[in-house]
């Protein structure tokens, strides 16, 4: 699972640090969904984020891996709410088209966007990481706040 923190100063948007949730393939599933809670805590309590962004879900057509998705985001969802950090969803489309200007981007056109947004080198990796600098980028230049609240 990716994340990426940000800090905006008026115009200018800049990666504060960006990565992956990463757990051993051998680790069962609900000891991940615990190394992600407890990594996500570290990262709230340090960085103390104004609001968290977060991909609405999209349905898949592997039922196993929406599930395993489901699940992580569902824990992202009340470790925020827990911490009492504001959450903001968003779906896929309105993440594309704001960073690309059309919501069927591919995803090579939004990590490009991403980079070019934050003036990094080089696209973020792995991809996980770059998908959360695009939706933390959305998080940022938002105005609507009617689905950001205090849990």
């Amino acid at each position: 699972m990716g994340y990426g923190i940000l800090e905006s100063d008026q115009d200018k948007v800049r990666a504060i640090l960006y990565g992956c949730f990463e757990t051993p393939a051998r680790m069962n599933h609900a000891a991940r969904l615990v190394a992600i809670h407890k990594k996500l805590v570290s990262l709230i309590k340090k960085y103390k984020p104004d609001r968290v962004a977060v991909e609405k879900l999209f349905f898949s057509k592997n039922t196993k891996t929406a599930l395993a998705v489901g699940e992580a985001r569902g824990v992202v969802l009340m470790t925020c709410a827990n911490l009492g950090a504001p959450i903001i969803e968003l779906a896929p489309k309105e993440i594309k088209s704001a960073l690309t200007g059309y919501g069927l981007a591919n995803k090579a056109q939004v990590q490009k966007m991403v980079q070019l947004i934050l003036k990094l080198d080089h696209i973020p990796k792995p991809d996980d990481a770059a998908d959360a600098l695009a939706i933390a980028i959305c998080g940022l230049r938002t105005t609507d706040y009617s689905n950001c609240g205090k849990p």
